[in-house]
């Protein structure tokens, strides 16, 4: 019976400890099942390095998970995406990126404001040039993880030459 008190008092305290994650949880975008994942590593590290721990190595694992939880960090904060637009912009120039707002032609009908209003598309700057085609390959793949360490491996050993 004692047993079945503390497990009921844990599993209340969990429940209330993974309620604000609960909350603030949708399902329209992966940035909060990111969320809900890097917190329950949060709290099986916290558990690893406690006494409560019997595992071989629980101190190490808990190191790799909070490892793990800094390098979510740096991917889903974009550092590797901003190292991206800082090789774009020394190979081609500050204004790359550079976007600009140009009408479509076409109008759409403002239920809101009862109003029709003028349609625009988003240009970047290096699609007027004449390489847009190089520069448009290296945008599509500034999210795919052999190009962004290909880049950073680059970069180190241009740094160290």
């Amino acid at each position: 019976m004692k047993y079945f008190i503390k497990r009921k008092i844990w599993q209340i305290k969990n429940v209330l400890r993974w309620l604000p994650i609960i909350w603030k949880q949708y399902d329209f975008d992966y940035s909060y099942s990111v969320e809900v994942f890097k917190f329950q590593l949060q709290k099986q590290a916290e558990f690893l390095e406690s006494e409560k721990a019997m595992t071989l190595c629980a101190k190490d694992r808990a190191k790799r998970i909070r490892t793990v939880i800094k390098l979510m960090d740096k991917v889903y904060n974009g550092e590797y995406s901003i190292d991206y637009v800082e090789i774009l912009k020394e190979m081609y120039g500050k204004d790359v990126l550079n976007i600009s707002f140009i009408e479509t032609g076409s109008t759409t009908f403002n239920d809101f404001t009862n109003s029709t209003e003028k349609l625009y598309t988003m240009k970047y700057e290096y699609e007027n040039w004449d390489n847009a085609e190089e520069i448009s390959q290296i945008h599509d793949l500034h999210s795919t993880w052999p190009y962004c360490s290909r880049n950073n491996s680059i970069r180190k050993q241009s740094n160290n030459d």
